[in-house]
């Protein structure tokens, strides 16, 4: 029984240069940060002079915008640090924090939004509809030209999505304080301001949905959603040699790598370097999975995975428990039969 180890790390990187490369993204992170940055200050400035809490409000949540840039670009970076004998993975996985903090932080600024715009509507103020109608103008322009930058990779990576996400949904509040800015200035009603406000806080909260479920599921090392767990183990079991397979687990690396780990049961013996290199490039090429490792064995004593006998002896006769445990016995005494996790 040989277990075959198999890596497909282009210098440490792990993926081709594809749309989500964190490497094209530098640029985009370090314009978006500062216009973001020197946007908020003067929002924030005009929002207290004009009285309009959907101004101050839009200001907070572009803060925490940019702190959510700052915590996509740092684990962007972190992504491509080599591993180390600690992290044997690098600190790939730093992205999908990012990706679970950036959907938890806009949460948050919703709840403050959505505090301040109620303490309006029970006690109004008068607003400067001009003045805001501006400031939100440039909002607009800022937050648009960010997410613009961000676009392309927002496709295959999970944390640029986060950022793009987290712009986009600005471009469109600045467009909704402009109008509520401008409705104010020539309609007088005040309530408006707050009431867009409110408006704006469903919109992110539906918005920021997928981005905390996707990443809290990334964290749980689920299978990711791009890839077909029954197709690939359907592939592994029709290639030839193979008679059954067991222990598959397939979980994210990072927010756009994903690895695999599977044994395969071939009674003819090992079948070489090159069949299993094959079935690695397959993995990669069809199924995007860049970092597998395959054991084989022949099938000579009984294996299963030591995780589904554990979950599964509860649900067994007492007669089955007995077998199962004798199994999980035997599975302990070959010290090569274990996860390469």
């Amino acid at each position: 029984m040989s277990g075959h180890h198999h890596h497909d790390h282009d210098g440490g990187q792990g993926h081709h240069h594809h749309h989500g490369d964190p490497a094209d993204h530098g640029r985009a992170f370090a314009i978006a940060i500062v216009l973001n940055t020197v946007f908020v200050a003067v929002e924030f400035g005009y929002g207290f002079v004009a009285n309009s809490t959907a101004l101050m409000a839009d200001a907070g949540h572009n803060l925490s915008d940019v702190l959510g840039l700052m915590l996509a670009w740092g684990a962007a970076i972190l992504a491509k640090r080599e591993p180390s004998r600690r992290f044997t993975y690098g600190l790939r996985s730093s992205s999908m924090l990012a990706a679970l903090f950036n959907g938890m932080l806009l949460m948050a600024a919703c709840g403050a939004i959505a505090w301040e715009a109620v303490l309006q509507l029970i006690h109004p103020v008068a607003v400067h509809g001009s003045t805001v109608s501006v400031v939100a103008g440039v909002g607009i322009l800022v937050n648009g030209v960010s997410a613009w930058l961000f676009m392309a990779g927002s496709k295959d990576d999970i944390n640029i999505r986060g950022a793009y996400l987290h712009l986009a949904a600005d471009a469109a509040i600045s467009l909704g304080v402009l109008v509520s800015g401008l409705a104010v200035m020539f309609t007088g009603w005040i309530w408006l301001d707050p009431l867009v406000s409110l408006g704006i806080v469903v919109m992110i909260v539906l918005g920021t949905w997928s981005l905390l479920k996707t990443s809290l599921r990334m964290m749980m090392a689920a299978v990711p959603a791009n890839v077909d767990s029954a197709k690939v183990e359907a592939f592994l079991r029709g290639r030839p040699g193979v008679t059954d397979i067991h222990d598959l687990h397939i979980w994210s690396m990072s927010t756009t790598e994903t690895a695999l780990t599977a044994h395969l049961v071939m009674p003819a013996g090992y079948p070489g370097d090159e069949a299993l290199d094959a079935i690695a490039r397959t993995l990669r090429e069809e199924f995007a999975i860049h970092h597998s490792t395959l054991q084989t064995e022949q099938g000579t004593t009984d294996h299963a995975c030591c995780l589904r006998q554990e979950a599964g002896a509860d649900d067994h006769s007492d007669h089955d428990h007995a077998e199962h445990d004798h199994d999980h016995d035997h599975d302990h005494g070959h010290g090569h039969h274990g996860h390469a996790h």
